[in-house]
């Protein structure tokens, strides 16, 4: 078993490129598997949950090539005529689901199983299963097993989403683009992985519009393909960004993020100016310099997109630790959401947390210990605060954290943090 070992109190310093974004890469390859003949792409974040979405990918038939690089080919033209996922590749990654959806739209039927991925309470698939029935799929689920099948095909057909669900929206896009006739999703999820999704199919011929905004209109095409020599290129993650800049106020010290997208992190950047760093953004780039305690933040409340990202909650948390004041969290996504809170308890920090509440009162320092990452995010967010603890932390189930962060121990030791992996 592989463990992160963090000898904290050294200030950051330096520079570092954003990477590729998990959430935006996997479904992606996921909607490759829709294309006639092979997709390029690039900026793709060599994370585990990428390897996993190219094992389900290759399970049905698919070809990729492209190694430990930020480039990939992805060959489809023999993906399997009756697609089935293994159990043990569903589990691996929650977003796994989207490729029904993709199985759907290519081959009109495909088998799978519920996902797997981090514990953040339930995250039902009911939203995903009604809106391809109502696109003509019929779907039978016993037993754990998802079974769907399009005996006519997919129609386009008005969608209404009670909740703008980021994993529905993107099942529903991937089914539609092929389908006959219109789709409209109203109330669709509108973060920028959207907009990728989005991009990518109509750089390989799709008819989408209305991305972004509270309605997509889908018009359906009979193939897709990527024009010869093009190559898509994918977003920067927000997320691992908002980690990076995270890290910086719990160390100190100051860095030049590159190559991100200020844009999309509207919503969190105000947030490391409330706690005092002092932070500029000009183009792809972001600087941040931080140094002693930061302030408090009053109330921070999680929501879905353009609203403060429950995926930089826990990092977020991390960062207020050793603040001076009380900052409330109120987390409305996810159930599960505060699973950190006791690693950072552990190491000295004042976190209350019930329910969807958390109440996080700073201290003037943390303290080195023994955690074990409890997700992804999670994970990061004690990486983060063990960066500016006294004394040496060690934490285990580092695959968590592998989901979605490119060697986290490189980048962070790049800027001057003694961490190393065992």
């Amino acid at each position: 078993m592989q463990k992160l070992v963090i000898d904290g109190g050294k200030m950051l310093k330096g520079e570092l490129k954003t990477q590729g974004a998990k959430n935006a890469v996997l479904p992606v390859l996921a909607a490759a598997a829709l294309c006639d003949g092979k997709v390029r792409l690039s900026n793709c974040p060599s994370i585990s949950d990428r390897y996993g979405a190219i094992r389900i990918l290759t399970r049905l038939g698919a070809r990729v090539t492209g190694g430990a690089g930020s480039e990939l080919t992805v060959d489809c033209s023999g993906l399997a005529e009756f697609p089935e996922i293994d159990d043990n590749l569903m589990r691996t990654m929650r977003s796994s689901i989207i490729f029904m959806g993709a199985a759907l739209g290519r081959r009109g039927r495909c088998t799978l199983c519920y996902p797997g991925g981090c514990d953040l309470g339930p995250r039902p698939i009911d939203m995903h299963i009604s809106a391809l029935k109502k696109m003509g799929a019929v779907i039978n689920d016993e037993h754990g097993r998802i079974e769907c099948y399009a005996p006519d095909g997919l129609s386009g057909c008005k969608i209404s989403l009670s909740f703008p669900s980021v994993g529905a929206t993107e099942n529903i896009m991937l089914a539609a683009v092929t389908a006959k006739g219109e789709t409209v999703i109203s109330n669709p999820a509108r973060e920028p992985e959207i907009g990728c999704l989005a991009d990518f199919l109509r750089s390989c011929g799709a008819h989408i519009k209305g991305d972004g905004g509270g309605r997509i209109v889908i018009e359906g095409v009979e193939e897709l393909s990527q024009p010869e020599g093009e190559v898509f290129s994918i977003i920067p993650d927000r997320v691992a960004a908002a980690t990076y800049l995270s890290a910086v106020i719990c160390a100190g010290g100051e860095l030049m993020l590159t190559d991100c997208q200020p844009s999309h992190m509207e919503a969190v950047i105000p947030v490391f100016e409330a706690m005092g760093a002092y932070i500029r953004c000009f183009k792809s780039n972001i600087y941040i310099q931080s140094t002693g305690r930061p302030r408090s933040c009053d109330t921070i409340r999680t929501m879905v997109y353009p609203g403060f990202p429950t995926d930089a909650q826990a990092v977020i948390m991390s960062a207020l630790t050793c603040s001076v004041g009380t900052t409330v969290f109120v987390e409305n996504i996810f159930e599960s959401r505060y699973r950190h809170a006791a690693a950072l308890c552990r190491m000295g920090a004042d976190i209350r947390a019930e329910g969807k509440v958390a109440v996080v009162t700073g201290v003037p320092e943390l303290y080195g210990a023994s955690c074990e990452a409890p997700d992804l995010r999670g994970g990061a967010a004690i990486v983060c605060a063990a960066l500016g603890a006294q004394g040496r932390t060690e934490i285990l189930r580092t695959e968590y954290i592998d989901r979605g962060y490119e060697s986290i121990e490189k980048a962070l030791s790049s800027l001057g943090a003694d961490i190393y992996r065992v």
